[in-house]
């Protein structure tokens, strides 16, 4: 059986699905994108991400059958611990690009009590930022806790927002036809949304935590 075989093999096993089309409507993509993939006898590292916030499914498993079917297993089912992916993507807190990608550098240990006060741990994952808009509250190098469940503006909270290929983490505000991208740090100037931007602007998920490592 091939990787792409055994990797589909699990993922039926392990959500109930039966079908490509099943497959292709969780992940939010065409069902092209599959049999590309069966060809190629890959699996993209976004499709694991995914799987694992949607279902909760371990990554490690998903991808060589090895370890627990899901992620929040690590002493059984009553862990008190969750696993939260870190990925290589990193948000702009300035004027620079975004890095692209969701490969999974590692995942960290939270108390499941914690997160579940937090918002939705499956929906959850974690990115460095780089850049200083955000300073004093977020300083380059900083990691946060994204809950991408959470996508409802509430006036002055801090989100990771999407502006076509960049995606930026600041504070919003909501007018009529119109959001405000606003920076902690007073150099940089507010960004306004009108019409069209507006509507494309992809709210990716509020802010939940933060962490700094000291230099």
């Amino acid at each position: 059986m091939t990787k792409f075989e055994s990797f589909l093999k699990r993922v039926y096993e392990a959500t109930g699905m039966s079908t490509q089309t099943d497959l292709a409507t969780a992940l939010g993509i065409n069902r092209s994108a599959i049999t590309q993939a069966r060809r190629k006898d890959s699996v993209p590292a976004k499709w694991v991400l995914e799987l694992y916030k949607s279902f909760g499914l371990n990554p490690k498993w998903l991808e060589t059958g090895r370890g627990h079917t899901f992620a929040n297993i690590s002493g059984g089912n009553d862990s008190p611990f969750v696993s939260i992916p870190k990925v290589r993507a990193r948000l702009s807190a300035g004027g620079g690009s975004f890095e692209t990608g969701s490969e999974i550098k590692g995942y960290y240990s939270f108390q499941k009590d914690w997160l579940g006060m937090k918002g939705n741990s499956n929906k959850m994952v974690l990115m460095d930022i780089f850049g200083n808009s955000m300073e004093p509250e977020l300083k380059d190098g900083d990691t946060v806790l994204i809950d991408e469940s959470q996508k409802d503006v509430l006036a002055g909270a801090v989100y990771a927002v999407g502006v076509d290929d960049t995606i930026m983490v600041k504070r919003i505000e909501k007018h009529p036809n119109k959001l405000v991208l606003l920076s902690d740090n007073n150099t940089y100037s507010p960004i306004y949304l009108q019409g069209d931007e507006g509507q494309s602007a992809r709210i990716i998920g509020k802010v939940v935590w933060v962490c700094r490592e000291f230099r």
